[in-house]
């Protein structure tokens, strides 16, 4: 494999990881802030108003992820687009 060939092999690893590392970090939030929120009597099952409320906070936090997340990619590309 020649050096580009490489390069490139290492960045799609990298990127993956970095990937892998965002879901981790998305579904940590999502449960740590969704379930305080939500859940306010833990007990063996939940109420049809906490599985609402859950996945209504899960919805609205992806979104926001989202969001923030294509903001993120635009601005790094036209960071790399002023180079």
């Amino acid at each position: 494999m020649d050096s580009e060939g490489v390069k490139q092999s290492v960045m799609k690893q990298v990127l993956t990881e970095a990937n892998l590392a965002n879901a981790r970090t998305l579904i940590d939030k999502l449960q740590d802030n969704c379930f305080e929120k939500c859940i306010l009597k833990p007990g063996s099952s939940l109420s049809k108003s906490d599985e609402t409320c859950v996945t209504s906070c899960m919805e609205k936090y992806m979104a926001a992820w989202n969001q923030v997340n294509a903001a993120y990619i635009a601005r790094i590309r036209q960071e790399q687009g002023n180079h």
